[in-house]
């Protein structure tokens, strides 16, 4: 159990601006092996970030007056919350990964301007999209009566898109994972930050991930219908495949950039997916 809240706590540190500083950071350590096995607990840091992008949402719907246009503002500042708690980190993986992919059809010379840190057309592009796509998707689940299978209307409205956020924000981020598992790490893998991620994920360190999203998708279950929350996760696995497919293709492998990029496209599909489905 020691060894456990080490490594979610390493990951806490590694994939959020949540201070994990002083006597605490200096408990928790850090070695490449830690992180490596840091990596089962990514969908834990999205239990933390869609708790509080819920937390933003339900709170502006319950402030804000009761117009047509409250759950677009509060999809919005919601998401505004979960950039400021990861400090951008997937979002700007998604940004290297499309200018790389979009400056140049040569392999090396795409994992070149991947690591550029300015940001090009090609990302700027990506970036606006797919945030629109996020923002607007959860403003339509957010507009939305919560009705439960006995047909009588909930007692808490913001209870269907608190459980659509928090379970895309895990879901999401176990999709990753299964690229670490299926492609090999590409690029500068001297000066990677994700170095440590590259070796194969283990199936005991993947059934901890499991576990983590099962745990999720069971309590959301109380707020979301099970078919519902099937459509969602099949649309966010296709999502992984299209990308997989993509980064085999175009890189022969994956790099860090690869991940962040994953996780963002699957969590807009999980909304898609969910939206679609209801």
């Amino acid at each position: 159990m020691i060894q456990f809240v080490r490594e979610y706590l390493l990951a806490v540190q590694f994939f959020t601006r949540i201070p994990i500083t002083g006597r605490l950071a200096g408990w928790v350590g850090y070695s490449p092996e830690l992180l490596r096995a840091s990596a089962a607990h990514f969908p834990g840091i999205g239990v933390v970030v869609g708790a509080v992008a819920a937390a933003v949402f339900a709170l502006l719907q319950a402030l804000l007056p009761d117009t047509p246009f409250t759950p677009l503002a509060a999809a919005a500042l919601s998401t505004v919350a979960t950039v400021l708690l990861t400090g951008g980190f997937h979002e700007d993986g998604l940004a290297d990964v499309t200018d790389g992919l979009g400056g140049s059809y040569d392999r090396d010379r795409a994992l070149e301007i991947m690591k550029d840190p300015r940001v090009g057309a090609f990302g700027a592009m990506a970036l606006v999209l797919v945030l629109l796509c996020k923002v607007a998707l959860l403003a339509i689940l957010g507009s939305l009566e919560d009705l439960p299978s006995d047909g009588e209307e909930s007692t808490f409205r913001g209870l269907y898109i608190c459980a659509a956020l928090w379970t895309g924000h895990v879901v999401s981020r176990f999709m990753p994972l299964l690229l670490i598992y299926g492609l090999p790490h590409v690029g500068d893998t001297a000066q990677s930050k994700s170095k440590p991620l590259a070796d194969q994920i283990t199936p005991g360190r993947l059934l901890i991930a499991v576990l983590w999203c099962l745990s999720a998708l069971a309590l959301s279950s109380i707020a979301l219908d099970a078919t519902n929350l099937i459509v969602a996760c099949a649309a966010a696995g296709l999502a992984l495949l299209w990308m997989a497919r993509l980064f085999r293709r175009r890189l022969q492998g994956f790099t860090g950039d690869c991940l962040g990029a994953t996780q963002q496209v699957c969590e807009v599909a999980f909304y898609l997916g969910l939206a679609i489905s209801l």
